[in-house]
């Protein structure tokens, strides 16, 4: 949805080519890159790790995702973005055109789950429909105030406090491949992403935690590494200092999968070295003679 909230601007500065090939930069590349590396490293260390990996994991990079941990997101999004902006540009502009489709696209999706590849892009395409579609009126003052009132906020709240305790303890929700089931889900979620943008703003507003700004700017290389950092610091704990207490070591994963990947990418970036694995054009040197350190989120343009 955010994404879908920034596609408009992003296209008033760009042709359609130039912002798929930095989709293709900032999405696919990292994807084709990282899973390589992430399913190696799980078929290497099989006696270390929790996967069960095997030389035909390499396949389902192509076509199934949905089998490789958290990867499924960055080829949703790309083909989520990049049909969604074709049909806009070439087929209709049509805001309710737009939505009909990512409806129709939402509810077949679960007729393909077989080829996640496919199924993924369908499933999220009405989210990103969504969020192109209240980018219209989302920037306006009054509604930017909504937002940021904290009484939105308040009462938000307890309506997404209800609905995961519901989704929680209706499992059949979780199988969408059920129509209403689908529906309930895409109620849920949105009453996820109107919490989430209402507890943003306040955030803002009480100009508190601003260091998961750094998080966000460096999302897609948490994403990426994470599971993998993750796991080495599980093992560590479990096989070097004999750790088996479960809300110790959850907390100590959760802070280092959140901050070494920060950390590796800055030090690949600002030496020079490694940047293949993020980015295959070369970083430009500035004029300090120090990389720039890049900007990127997985969700935003």
């Amino acid at each position: 949805m955010l994404s879908g909230i920034f596609v408009s601007r992003t296209l008033a500065k760009k042709s359609v080519q130039q912002f798929i090939a930095s989709k293709f930069e900032t999405l696919i590349y990292p994807y084709f890159i990282w899973v390589f590396i992430q399913v190696s490293l799980q078929i290497l260390l099989s006696n270390y790790t929790n996967s069960e990996r095997s030389l035909i994991d390499y396949t389902y990079i192509f076509y199934q995702p949905r089998n490789l941990d958290q990867f499924w997101y960055l080829p949703a999004l790309f083909n989520a973005t990049v049909i969604y902006v074709l049909i806009k540009r070439f087929v209709t502009q049509q805001w309710w055109v737009l939505l009909m489709l990512g409806l129709g696209f939402y509810f077949l999706s679960s007729h393909l789950q077989q080829i996640s590849m496919i199924s993924d892009w369908m499933e999220f395409f009405i989210f990103f429909a969504l969020g192109d579609t209240i980018s219209k009126f989302f920037f306006r003052e009054h509604i930017q105030q909504f937002f940021k009132n904290y009484w939105t906020l308040i009462l938000a709240i307890p309506v997404f406090v209800f609905v995961q305790i519901y989704y929680l303890n209706h499992p059949v929700i979780q199988d969408l491949t059920h129509p209403l089931s689908q529906l309930q889900f895409l109620a849920i979620a949105l009453t996820g992403c109107f919490t989430m943008l209402a507890f943003s703003f306040r955030l803002q507003c009480w100009n508190v935690f601003s260091w998961l700004r750094i998080l966000g700017y460096h999302s897609l290389y948490i994403y990426v590494m994470h599971v993998m950092v993750a796991a080495l610091i599980r093992t560590v704990l479990v096989h070097v200092f004999g750790l088996h207490d479960v809300f110790i070591t959850l907390l100590l994963c959760i802070i280092g999968a959140s901050v070494i990947p920060v950390v590796i990418y800055n030090l690949f970036i600002l030496n020079n070295v490694g940047w293949f694995l993020f980015t295959y054009k070369k970083p430009k040197k500035t004029t300090s003679g120090t990389l720039p350190i890049t900007k990127s989120t997985v969700t935003v343009s």
